[in-house]
Parts: structure tokens; C-alpha cells; sequence
């Protein structure tokens, strides 16, 4: 795996916890006036989960969408 696609990795499993954790922490929660340390709270949990996620799961996302796509071609031609 090349350095580029560990940063490309690294900066979207960063933005997609981001997200989520918001998202979740405001639904568990809700509008709280600590809610902005919380969220962060929650973020730093989840990137240490999602980014090995991602290097874990990418190779087998790949996989699976290449055999899809040969399978899709052979029905196509």
C-alpha cells in the first residue's frame, strides 16, 4: 500500500468518524451544553477504530467490487 493511499485513508476515516460520532453523540444526547466536547470525545474513540477499519476493509471492498464488476461485464458482452 503507498503512502497516498494511507493519507487518503487516514483523512477520510478522519472525516467519516467525524461525521458519524456528530451525529450519533447528537442523537444519544442530544443539543447539551457540553455537547461540542463530547462529540470530540466520542471522535477520538471511534478514528482509533475506523482508521484500521478502513486499511482492513478496503483490500476486501476492492476485491468484492472487482469480482461485481466481472460478473457484471460477462452479462453485458
Amino acid at each position: 500500500m503507498t503512502a497516498q493511499r494511507i493519507l487518503l485513508l487516514l483523512i477520510l476515516s478522519a472525516m467519516m468518524s467525524f461525521i458519524i460520532s456528530g451525529i450519533t453523540t447528537l442523537k444519544a444526547v442530544g443539543p447539551v451544553q457540553n455537547f461540542f466536547s463530547l462529540w470530540i470525545s466520542a471522535w477520538g474513540i471511534a478514528w482509533i477504530f475506523a482508521f484500521p477499519s478502513m486499511l482492513i476493509c478496503t483490500p476486501v471492498a476492492q476485491k468484492l467490487v472487482d469480482i461485481l464488476f466481472k460478473k457484471v461485464e460477462k452479462v453485458y458482452l
